[in-house]
Parts: structure tokens; C-alpha cells; sequence
């Protein structure tokens, strides 16, 4: 039997490499299109990626037994410059990589309470954490049209799960630090 978490491990790798390509796109912008007005769920760029990050604070923290809750997104665009949100963004990104790492199967069913406005939400962690992945992955491709209409091609950002992809993942596997042996132990033991 497969052990439930390594869906949960891959998937926090998947969302750190595919936002490290997504924001070295997003650096190659010309001045004034990362703010630029564009259709899309948020109006720019600059606001669908504010928005991913301060939503992965409101999950991870939640996630990590926090009480942050809607003060995560009190400032909506808290980084207006590329430079400094893709910061932000790895830094919330490899907390979640870490919480998943440190993941036990038994976790998976522990309740996460989530502060919201008005009331505290209550639901499984593995469903907590399938969200979040979900949403990451809706706004990302909302950038990644968005990009469609700047300077810069939007990257690829389908390739990192599987094994046959290490070649296309190599470039963000060798800024980030992490290692094929890393990622590919997981299908041999969680």
C-alpha cells in the first residue's frame, strides 16, 4: 500500500519548484507590466501573486496550528515589487514543504481549526492541505495567462512530478538546493 503522504510530499515539491519558475518569468518583466491591468480573477499579476502568498500565510499558519487567520491578507498586496514577493513566496512555500516532510500518517486526520473572520472553521488536514494545493495551482495558471500577454513567455509549469521530467526540472532543482536522490526517495519509502 502507498504510503498517503507521499501525494502530500510531491505536491509540496511541485508548488515550490513551479512557483520558483513562475516568479523567474515574473523577474524578466518589463517595467510597468508586472502591475499592468490584464483580465484575470485579480487585475495584474502583481495582485494574482500577492494573493497566492498572503492565502498560503492563512493555510500554513492554520496548517501549523496558528491563529493568524484573516490578518494574512489585511495588507493585499504587502510586496509591490517582484523581487521581494518572490521572497516571501519561497519562504512560505518551503514551510510548506517542511510541514509536509514532517508529516505522520495520523496527521493526516487531525482537525485543523482556521480562524476566519466571524467564526473557526474546522476540517481534516489532508482536505485542508488538498485545497491549498488546488488553489495554488488555479491561480498559477491564471499568472501564467496573464504572462501570455507581456514580454516573456509564460515558462512550463507541468513538469516536476514524475521521474521522466528530472531533465526540464533541473534548472530549478539546482537553485533551489534540492536534489533528484531528495525528491525520488519518496517512491521508495515516505
Amino acid at each position: 500500500m502507498t504510503d498517503p503522504r507521499r501525494s502530500f510530499i510531491k505536491l509540496a515539491y511541485n508548488n515550490r519548484l513551479a512557483n520558483d519558475r513562475l516568479h523567474q518569468a515574473v523577474s524578466m518583466l518589463h517595467p510597468g507590466e508586472f502591475e499592468a491591468a490584464r483580465t484575470g480573477f485579480f487585475p495584474s499579476i502583481q495582485a494574482s501573486l500577492n494573493h497566492i502568498l498572503v492565502i498560503d500565510w492563512f493555510y500554513v499558519d492554520a496548517l501549523e496550528g496558528g491563529r493568524l487567520g484573516p490578518k494574512a491578507w489585511a495588507n493585499q498586496i504587502p510586496f509591490p515589487h517582484p523581487e521581494e514577493l518572490r521572497e516571501a513566496q519561497a519562504a512560505v512555500d518551503q514551510r510548506l514543504l517542511n510541514f509536509c516532510l514532517s508529516l505522520t500518517i495520523d496527521a493526516l486526520a487531525i482537525e485543523v481549526q482556521i480562524h476566519r473572520s466571524t467564526r473557526l472553521q474546522t476540517e481534516r488536514m489532508d482536505d485542508v492541505l488538498s485545497h491549498l494545493f488546488q488553489h495554488q495551482t488555479h491561480h498559477r495558471g491564471q499568472v501564467h495567462a496573464m504572462l501570455s500577454g507581456t514580454s516573456v513567455s509564460p515558462p512550463q509549469l507541468d513538469e516536476f512530478i514524475v521521474a521522466d521530467d528530472a531533465a526540464s526540472r533541473s534548472p530549478e532543482m539546482k537553485r533551489l538546493a534540492i536534489t533528484e536522490a531528495e525528491l525520488m526517495r519518496l517512491d521508495r519509502s515516505t
